[in-house]
Formats: structure tokens, sequence, C-alpha cells
């Protein structure tokens, strides 16, 4: 008897270190690791490539973010504040649904068909708001400026780059609120924009975060006029 329990406890014992052995390998050693490399040779993009400002984290260079006015009374959605330059629309993004015991945002893209009605009007209605809202005295812009990055949003909805195309489409306006000198404003623009992954890989893309924030650094040094 004593020796059938002895027999059967050692491949529970066996089992038991096993289990010890691969959770302080897997659960600990492994995860610190990881991370200690991460932090030693890519520490920005191991903490969600953050971006700051002033000390202080504003956001992710990965992440869209909008730049609107806040919400008036009796309107659905808030009116974009026309003094920074603005992202992609975020068309993708939508409310819960499911589990409405928080209050969460998905993201995600359009399913609808190119040749929806609905998503034809609303793309027939952002590049009018694009050509009204970006056309200053001296610098009107016409519909065929207007490129597909101002009007339809991303895969993800949370896309945080434009087109050199569109940022440079916006120069005049956001000048014209901020009281700067155009070409100051194209200048940063040109400083903002990246090329292509490795030469050859995705398109020149503009982060609007950055821009944005060194937008408001030039505007402040500008001071008041």
């Amino acid at each position: 008897m004593n020796n059938f329990v002895g027999n059967s406890a050692r491949p529970l014992w066996a089992g038991l270190r096993a289990l010890l052995v691969l959770t302080l390998v897997c659960g600990v050693v492994y995860p610190l690791a990881v991370t200690g490399i991460a932090q030693g040779l890519m520490p920005g993009r191991a903490n969600g490539s953050e971006v700051t400002a002033d000390g202080e984290v504003v956001g992710s260079a990965l992440i869209g973010q909008r730049y609107d006015l806040p919400l008036e009374k009796g309107r659905t959605s808030a009116a974009p504040d026309l003094r920074w330059f603005q992202p992609r629309p975020s068309d993708g993004l939508g409310a819960n649904s499911v589990n409405t015991q928080y209050s969460l945002i998905l993201s995600g893209a359009t399913n609808r068909s190119g040749d929806n009605d609905e998503l034809i009007d609303r793309i027939t209605a952002a590049k009018a708001a694009v050509v009204k809202d970006n056309s200053v005295p001296g610098h009107p812009v016409s519909p065929s400026q207007v490129p597909a990055d101002a009007v339809t949003s991303s895969g993800s909805g949370l896309d945080p780059d434009i087109s050199p195309a569109y940022a440079q489409l916006q120069v005049n306006r956001v000048a014209a609120r901020n009281h700067l000198d155009a070409a100051q404003v194209a200048e940063l623009v040109d400083q903002h924009t990246d090329g292509r992954v490795l030469g050859f890989a995705g398109e020149p893309r503009v982060n609007v975060l950055q821009l944005n924030i060194a937008l408001r650094e030039l505007a402040n040094d500008a001071g008041p006029r």
C-alpha cells in the first residue's frame, strides 16, 4: 500500500516541478528578458511610440487624433478646429453596440462598396467641406486638388499620417488662422515629411500630431500680431 502511494506520488511531484520551472522561465525570466532587450534597443517603440510636448506625453506617433472645437449644443459631431492641420476622416470609428456596460469606441474601415450611395454622398460632402475650409482669400482650392486621404478614412480609422499633398493643401488656411507666413508653414510641412520606408516601401507621409506640435511652437515664437 505504501509502495503504491509512493509510486503514484512521483509523477505528481515531477509534474509540479515542471509546472514551477516552466512558470519561472516562461512567466518571469522570458518576459523580463524581452522587456529588458526592448528597453535597451528600442525604448521608444517599446513604450508605445509616445510623443511628448512640454515634458508631457500628448499621444502616440502610431495613433491619430482629432483636432476639433468643443461640441456645440444640438450638434451630433464637433466641428474641426481650423487652426490646426486636420487628419484623415475617422468614418471607420463607431460606438460599442454589443457590450453596453462600457463606453468604447471601435475602430475599423467602412464595408460600403465604391458605388454605395451613402458612401458617395459622404465623400462628396467631405470634399466640399475641404474645399470650403481651406479656401482663403487669394488662394482658392478646387475640388480637383483634394487628395483621396482628405475625404476617406484608413482601414483602422486611426491613421496618424496624411499625405504631403493634403498637408500642403492646408498650409494657407493654417497660416491665416495662426497669423503666420505661409512660406514658414510650408517649410514646416517639408521638415515633417517622411519618405518611403527604405526608399521604396509605402508612400511619403506627414505625422499630424508631430506637425501640430511644431506648429504650436512656431505660433508661440511668433507671438500675437
